[in-house]
């Protein structure tokens, strides 16, 4: 007959706190998501989400019927994360706290993500022939520039000029 005998109080603690040092490793939101989903099936993952989203709720004061209604969990769930809550419960607050701050970060990103260079970063594809045609003009020698400035005066000719034939020419007065 095969036994397997249950761990003790200790041995889980230190199970626990690996848990909890694998955790804060995570260099980002993505990977701890990618240790949870390994780490967790469909079902906990769903428990525990509702039970930090049951915690929010509490704390922001709503009642246990709207909280019902929103999440579609019992009143005993939810009686015992008030519970937890009004015990100890600083790591929901704590969690609940952070997700707000990230939350307002996200809504109000930050002036340098619309920069032209984040936005290049970003599609490098789509600007690459621009930065191409910059990179060549700054670095053209005597006999390259003149080549490109006959290209320039065959662009005058059109009509309407484009915004990367704008950019060259300006990038060209520059250089003279």
């Amino acid at each position: 007959m095969n036994t397997v005998e249950k761990l003790n109080k200790k041995d889980i603690e230190k199970l626990f706190y690996g848990l909890c040092v694998a955790m804060a490793e995570m260099k980002n939101s993505h990977e701890a998501a990618e240790l949870l989903r390994d780490l967790l099936s469909y079902s906990e993952v769903k428990m525990v989400a509702k039970r930090l989203k049951i915690a929010e709720l509490v704390l922001i004061g709503k009642t246990y019927e709207e909280i019902r209604e929103i999440l579609k969990v019992g009143y005993g769930k939810i009686a015992r994360v008030h519970e937890w809550l009004n015990l100890s419960g600083e790591g929901y607050r704590r969690a609940i706290k952070r997700l707000k701050e990230k939350s307002r970060e996200e809504k109000d990103p930050k002036p340098e993500a619309y920069s032209w260079g984040a936005i290049k970063r970003k599609y490098p594809m789509y600007y690459w022939p621009g930065l191409l045609i910059e990179d060549l003009i700054k670095n053209a020698n005597a006999k390259q520039r003149k080549r490109i400035e006959s290209v320039i005066s065959q662009l005058d000719k059109a009509k309407e000029k484009t915004a990367l034939h704008k950019r060259i020419e300006r990038l060209m007065t520059k250089r003279r």
